[in-house]
């Protein structure tokens, strides 16, 4: 009995030291799981969006778009790294089309069947930028007497004017062409065949004769194309002046018809312009077509008149 009595102390002792063992494991493995939730948490980024709470948005960027990704850090780094991903591209586009400057103010309607205009189609007249000044135009050109000429006449009086030049002799004298460019003056399409009656005939026609003055001239002038677009005898239709502008040629009109054409002489040439000024301030003149003696006579004496006048020597609009 004492024996019994022995073994149950002891079983009891056992019992304790086992208990013991099995609660202090049971608080280990407690505090190993306390101390990893606290790590999970330390390194989340975010925490995730509780449902049916929306992430606020950041305000617009300039421009009026909200452009961004998911991740709101990464999408304003990619727009400081110009990303390439869809919201970059399209905040570039954005900026692109801010930048690009609208065209001017036109009364024309384009037609939507044909390219769009590049510059207006409506016909120029007016100073670019405005102020005192004329607008010099020379038609039918170059000619390898009378364009050198009127070169020189430019040169000595400080003015600058427009050469509308016939396709074929702008080809037939490239270095006119290249001169008339690096002495600053500007480029004109005045069509290849300076047909007057241009207007009345079909459409196909009417490209193919801006286009391919277009062509030769800047292939004369070593890559410089015309700014402008003069019809024969001022024959524009609306389709013709559309084809120039959606070529980046202003269709060019004038004011003053010196009626040098008709070689009247120096004076009447002279009395025409000064009689005609105030109908405004784009001036025909030729260096093409005949002996243009007359008009490098008249310019002569004309350019120095206007400057005492207060006028200064422009280009025409664009």
């Amino acid at each position: 009995m004492g024996r019994s009595g022995t073994v149950r102390g002891g079983g009891r002792a056992v019992g304790a030291r086992l208990l013991t063992v099995a609660l202090a494991l049971a608080g280990a493995a407690l505090l190993a799981g306390c101390g990893e939730r606290t790590v999970d948490e330390s390194d989340a980024k975010a925490p995730a969006p509780r449902p049916g709470v929306t992430s606020p948005v950041p305000p617009p960027r300039e421009g009026g778009r909200n452009d961004h990704s998911n991740d709101t850090r990464d999408s304003a780094r990619d727009e400081a790294q110009g990303s390439t991903r869809d919201g970059g591209r399209d905040s570039a586009r954005d900026r692109r089309e801010e930048r690009a400057p609208a065209l001017p103010r036109q009364t024309s309607s384009p037609d939507p069947r044909l390219p769009p205009p590049r510059v207006s189609m409506d016909i120029a007249h007016a100073v670019e930028g405005g102020g005192t000044a004329v607008n010099l135009t020379i038609d039918d050109g170059p000619d390898p007497v009378w364009t050198p000429r009127i070169l020189t006449i430019l040169r000595e009086n400080g003015a600058r004017a427009t050469f509308c030049m016939i396709g074929p002799q702008a080809a037939a004298h490239p270095a006119l062409v290249r001169r008339v460019v690096a002495e600053g003056h500007r480029l004109c399409d005045h069509s290849v065949a300076h047909d007057t009656g241009m207007d009345q005939r079909s459409r196909a026609y009417q490209r193919e004769q801006i286009r391919t003055a277009a062509r030769q001239i800047e292939q004369a002038s070593g890559g410089v194309r015309p700014l402008y677009y003069r019809a024969p005898g001022g024959a524009f239709t609306p389709y013709s002046r559309q084809i120039a502008a959606g070529a980046g040629m202003r269709p060019l009109g004038w004011n003053v018809d010196s009626k040098d054409f008709e070689t009247p002489g120096a004076d009447a040439i002279l009395r025409t312009v000064k009689d005609e000024l105030g109908n405004g301030p784009t001036l025909l003149f030729h260096d093409g077509g005949g002996d243009r003696s007359q008009t490098a006579h008249a310019m002569e004496r004309l350019l120095p008149w206007l400057r005492g006048k207060g006028y200064g020597f422009g280009f025409p609009e664009r």
